[in-house]
């Protein structure tokens, strides 16, 4: 059975509450269950976790590679644009990771363009809010 990782990044603990005309009214809980369920089908394990700190995200990613995990939902939130040391912490885990966004990214703001994760994850996933972790689901599920 395949190990995947879900990780998310800061302040996605405050979705169906944070600008729900952007990012929708579902919860992180309710995702992380969809998710959940549907790795049942693609006999897959999910563990989820989410943290506003940078620390903490880089920490699981390094317990998760260390533990046999074959691939990684990442959303990292507003660290997409800033984080070098995530995007460290992603290349030297080793997991095949897929960059996943609730909102298209491409059609926001201009800071929010350029992510330091994209060019090394396997796939990206923008704009399909919540159906979006379940597509990445899938190409790992199928792909690691």
């Amino acid at each position: 059975m395949k190990k995947i990782g879900l990780l998310n990044g800061p302040n996605l603990d405050r979705l169906g509450k944070r600008e729900p005309e952007v990012y929708g009214s579902v919860t992180l809980e309710e995702i992380v269950k969809q998710v959940e369920s549907k790795a049942e089908t693609c006999d897959c394990k999910v563990e989820a976790f989410q943290s506003n700190h940078e620390g903490a995200l880089i920490d699981k990613i390094h317990q998760w590679a260390d533990s046999g995990f074959s691939g990684l939902i990442l959303n990292p939130g507003g660290l997409t644009h800033t984080s070098v040391a995530l995007r460290d912490a992603v290349v030297a885990s080793g997991l095949k990771t897929v960059e996943v966004h609730l909102s298209n990214i491409h059609a926001r703001e201009d800071f929010r363009h350029k992510s330091l994760i994209s060019a090394i994850s396997a796939a990206v996933v923008a704009g399909m809010s919540q159906q979006g972790y379940i597509s990445a689901l899938r190409f790992l599920s199928e792909e690691t």
